[in-house]
């Protein structure tokens, strides 16, 4: 098995299924938008709006008629660096399907991982938008996972940080690392700790 590219940029996919494929080819950060309902969400829209400012993103959506239309939409709300990579249209269905989607066509998780590789490698590289360099054991120590109040401190520091207050303790811990800086970390952490 190759090694997972490392990119210079976070990547967004359509669902969890596109993810977990996706994670299985790149180290680099993947966020699920989950289909249509992030259209519905504003604070996982600002995120990914102060992603695509800051770092810039890759944007690879399903090839059929509703990832056009996510990518479109998409389009009208991430006013930063936004890098399309398009899917190859293969005609067939993924494993865990029982039936064909309505275009017949295999999203980001039925595609082959040497040509989601062959996809990716022009935005592999050194890795610049890597902001921070918060470990989990770290981001454990300073109480923001494993502990009883553990969501409520997560939830202070995301307001701290200007990040979504409802992602989960994984979630912070990579947008931490994508979009704050360590001093800014620090400080929020002693905020919260002087509180």
């Amino acid at each position: 098995m190759e090694e997972r590219l490392n990119l210079k940029y976070p990547v967004i996919v359509e669902g969890k299924y596109d993810k977990a494929k996706l994670c299985l080819v790149v180290s680099s950060p993947v966020i699920a938008l989950d289909g249509f309902s992030v259209f519905n969400n504003s604070e996982k829209k600002q995120l990914l709006k102060r992603l695509s400012k800051e770092s810039g993103v890759i944007l690879l959506t399903d090839s059929d008629r509703a990832g056009n239309f996510i990518r479109a939409k998409l389009k009208g709300i991430l006013n930063g660096k936004v890098y399309n990579v398009y899917a190859p249209a293969i005609f067939g269905k993924e494993r865990r399907k029982k039936e064909f989607s309505k275009d017949g066509l295999i999203g980001v998780e039925g595609i082959d991982s040497n040509v989601l590789r062959e996809l990716l490698k022009p935005f592999a590289g050194d890795v610049t938008n890597k902001v921070g360099s918060v470990t989990k054991a770290r981001f454990y120590e300073d109480g923001f996972s494993g502990n009883k109040d553990s969501s409520v401190k997560r939830s202070k520091l995301a307001n701290i940080l200007s990040l979504p207050e409802t992602l989960t303790a994984k979630a912070l811990l990579e947008a931490i690392n994508l979009l704050v800086s360590e001093e800014e970390y620090t400080e929020a952490v002693k905020r919260i700790n002087n509180e």
